[in-house]
């Protein structure tokens, strides 16, 4: 199987690479549904547009407490919080977190929520330091990034940030890959003492429960879970910037561009009819 096949979103319409209407981060209300969901607000995992029928099994409320713009993270934090679970990180671990992008920064907000853990966040762009400051988080860069870590997860989908993360490793630590290459080859440093040191490579993806909790957790049980963990004003700070989906088209360039600024963009629809 491709791996285009195998990583299709949830509702896509067509193949890669083109036409294809992707996404996997909507939130809206309700217009015609269950009495139970009408007129509701909810999460769903599909295309991006400004309206859509969808099955009532797909729809997930979005909790009271968790503004609309916020609960677009909901896909993040289901991926951040299922990397946790893989990890086996626990109270008073010593956890570092390479790379400081939206997926990375959820993974240090709850690990820092993790009695007695003592976390750093490491990203070449010093911008992420205020933002793990306020998580509770340590930040260095990755010269400067500490070693002996029981647990490390590494996100920043970069060759030099792998290797930053095996260096960060104690011995028989875990490190947790959860970068997403594509089909662009990457170099693992994966001679020198990393057998010595008995390091313990994993990846992590969001399509499968973590198996430690897979026995007992649905998708629909983890992802509610993600619009729950979602209540706290702290994490609008990830979302950077707003767009109407008119402008969208203009936007795109500078939103895509390598190197741009800023973390999660929002896009915002407006039905007309």
């Amino acid at each position: 199987m491709f791996e285009n096949e195998r990583m299709r979103a949830p509702m896509q319409d067509g193949d890669f690479p083109f036409l294809v209407k992707y996404g996997y981060s909507a939130v809206g209300m309700v217009e015609e549904g269950p009495d139970d969901l009408a007129g509701r607000t909810v999460f769903a995992l599909h295309p991006h547009q400004d309206g859509f029928v969808a099955p009532a099994d797909c729809l997930v409320p979005v909790p009271v407490d968790v503004p609309d713009r916020r609960a677009a993270l909901a896909a993040n934090m289901e991926t951040a919080l299922n990397a946790l679970w893989d990890s086996g990180a626990g109270p008073g671990d010593r956890i570092v977190i390479v790379g400081s992008g939206v997926v990375g920064l959820l993974v240090g907000y709850l690990a820092a929520r993790l009695p007695g853990a003592d976390v750093t966040m490491v990203d070449i762009d010093p911008s992420r330091s205020a933002v793990a400051s306020d998580w509770g988080c340590a930040f260095q860069k990755p010269l400067d990034a500490i070693d002996e870590a029981d647990v490390v997860f590494h996100s920043s989908a970069t060759a030099p940030g792998l290797a930053c993360a095996l260096a960060c490793a104690g011995t028989e630590a875990t490190i947790v890959e959860m970068s997403w290459y594509g089909d662009a080859p990457v170099t693992a440093p994966l001679g020198l003492d990393f057998h010595s040191r008995r390091l313990k490579l994993i990846s992590s993806q969001v399509g499968q429960v973590a198996p430690s909790r897979r026995p007992r957790w649905s998708h629909r049980r983890r992802l509610e879970k993600a619009l729950a963990l979602l209540a706290d004003e702290k994490l609008d700070r990830l979302i950077t910037e707003e767009v109407p989906f008119k402008d969208l088209p203009g936007a795109l360039p500078r939103l895509l561009a390598p190197g741009a600024p800023g973390l999660a963009t929002v896009v915002r629809y407006t039905r007309t009819d």
